[in-house]
């Protein structure tokens, strides 16, 4: 038998509004957070059969995750990362995941970037 060739999916640029941070404002109005994941899959087969029960509905992966947005009410974005692989592999089970997850505009005065956080589950293969 032949060992399983990964491939990934990436999706970039979800625009999440969530209600997540230290302070009680950020909970109460909720702010914009960037995410990206991949997921790695054998998709060989999906790729010669152009069958999509054989490869990973993304659409699923991103109203799912807007869905949990709205939802969320909690402290720290490293929380909120592990609700999101929590999803994700709810999803699409135990594959290789990786995340970033930017909280776009943190109220810390004189800061004007972004804080990020990358995450990986069930090993990836692969930067």
């Amino acid at each position: 038998m032949k060992p399983p060739t990964f491939s990934s999916i990436h999706v970039e640029g979800i625009n999440l509004w969530a209600h997540v941070g230290v302070l009680e404002k950020e909970r109460l109005l909720g702010q914009l957070f960037l995410l990206d994941f991949t997921l790695w899959l054998d998709l060989e087969t999906a790729c010669k059969s152009d069958d999509l029960s054989l490869s990973a509905d993304y659409s699923l992966a991103i109203k799912s995750l807007q869905q949990l947005s709205f939802q969320i009410r909690c402290k720290t974005i490293e929380y909120f990362s592990e609700q999101i692989l929590d999803r994700l592999e709810m999803l699409y089970g135990t594959v290789p995941i990786r995340i970033s997850l930017e909280k776009c505009y943190p109220p810390i005065d004189g800061f004007t970037g972004s804080v990020s956080i990358q995450r990986n589950r069930n090993n990836p293969p692969f930067k």
